[in-house]
């Protein structure tokens, strides 16, 4: 029964580590492209960016960005 609740416990912080990290939400997608050939970038990850703000492609280049605001219905 031990070795029941230790694997069980195992597989739990497996699958606990292997749960991404951030916000819940997606960056906006992008409808108009840069006319640079290689847009120069601010941020590759989102840990290169402050803590409420995400990395994400923008119309040139990668910016950290703010939450998109919310459309009310």
């Amino acid at each position: 029964m031990k070795s029941v609740a230790a694997l069980l416990l195992v597989g739990m912080l497996i699958v606990w580590t292997e749960l991404p990290a951030g916000t819940a939400w997606s960056c906006p997608p992008v409808r108009i492209t840069c006319a640079m050939h290689n847009p120069p970038n601010s941020c590759y990850t989102d840990r290169h960016c402050p803590r409420p703000k995400k990395c994400c492609m923008t119309f040139c280049g990668r910016r950290c960005i703010s939450r998109p605001p919310v459309n009310p219905i």
